[in-house]
């Protein structure tokens, strides 16, 4: 399994206290999605578990077979479930929890170690959190549990302090570039901006003509502020499609036009006047929570079309049509 350059550091170091069998019982791998802390993790547990421990795991021994065949015995996984009805859970909850503290209570199969992956873990409900904080309180000699998380604010903060911490951030932009060229991004640069600096997100948006749907919200903004699209035309269209992914842009391209605006410079929308900055701050915390809205049952139409028109409603009123 290949891993991003700028995942080296943390590695190394992770390798050196599996050689040590210094391991903490439990890791906590957080940061924007992205990054690669699931490959990460994934790597990790191979290693962990490998027969043949090298600099990663060597794809060729017992263990590595039975790990790619998803049959390894010491390897749990926790993530989100299907319901009865075929859809998938929102969130994990406390029966799963309740099976892997039964199946920790059993001896590793192998001999080795045990290996834990919770992904995503800010989904634990309340009463999961609860119950993996007791396992964390009186861990299992030879088990390691990995938490995932890409927003590890809303795990529990007792949770937090039982577990060591690997946080992944962006790299600097002259290996990200490397990267995104090695992957085969041609526009690196563009997808780079798109992405503020995420290399994983940007190679996503290229692959996928995120450039593209940018632009299209980039539009969308600019005629609302000047009055020349409806609201509900514009919330009909974000909210069909890539609804989520629409509002980050539109969040990203208005923090940039603020910034351009406090520089004097042209911004991506190309305002004439810029936003009102304490309204702007209003706005993206309304944006940020319209995006989590998006992720529940509730109809998505309405709470876009309200961010919309308060957009426009920024707009200075003699530049309005």
């Amino acid at each position: 399994m290949s891993l991003a350059p700028w995942h080296s550091e943390a590695w190394t170091s992770l390798r050196a206290r599996l050689s040590r069998g210094a391991l903490p019982h439990a890791l906590l791998l957080c940061g924007p999605e992205g990054l690669g802390k699931r490959a990460f993790a994934e790597a990790f547990v191979a290693l962990a578990l490998c027969e043949q421990r090298g600099d990663v795991a060597c794809g060729r021994c017992r263990a590595c077979q039975l790990l790619a065949a998803g049959s390894h015995p010491d390897r749990v996984r926790v993530g989100l479930e299907e319901r009865d009805d075929g859809k998938l859970r929102s969130e994990i909850v406390v029966e799963q929890i309740r099976r892997l503290s039964e199946r920790l209570a059993m001896t590793p199969q192998f001999g080795g170690l045990q290996l834990v992956l919770i992904d995503p873990a800010e989904a634990m409900n309340a009463a999961a959190a609860n119950a993996l904080l007791k396992t964390l309180e009186e861990p299992t000699r030879g088990t390691v549990i990995v938490l995932v998380s890409d927003a590890p604010g809303r795990l529990v903060a007792t949770i937090r302090s039982r577990c060591q911490r690997i946080e992944f951030k962006p790299p600097s932009r002259e290996q990200a570039l490397a990267w995104l060229a090695a992957q085969g991004v041609a526009e690196g640069a563009a997808s780079l901006d798109a992405a503020s600096g995420n290399p994983g997100r940007a190679l996503a948006l290229a692959r996928s003509g995120g450039l593209a749907l940018r632009a299209e919200v980039a539009r969308d903004l600019a005629a609302l502020w000047t009055g020349q699209c409806p609201a509900g035309e514009a919330a009909n269209r974000w909210a069909g499609s890539e609804g989520e992914l629409r509002l980050w842009f539109a969040a990203q391209l208005a923090v940039d036009e603020a910034a351009a605006a406090a520089r004097g410079a042209r911004g991506p929308l190309a305002l004439t006047l810029a936003p009102d900055f304490h309204k702007l701050a209003a706005w993206l915390r309304e944006a940020g929570r319209v995006r989590e809205q998006l992720r529940t049952p509730l109809r998505p139409e309405l709470a876009i079309l309200d961010l919309l028109l308060a957009w426009r409603e920024m707009a200075p009123r003699p530049r309005r049509a």
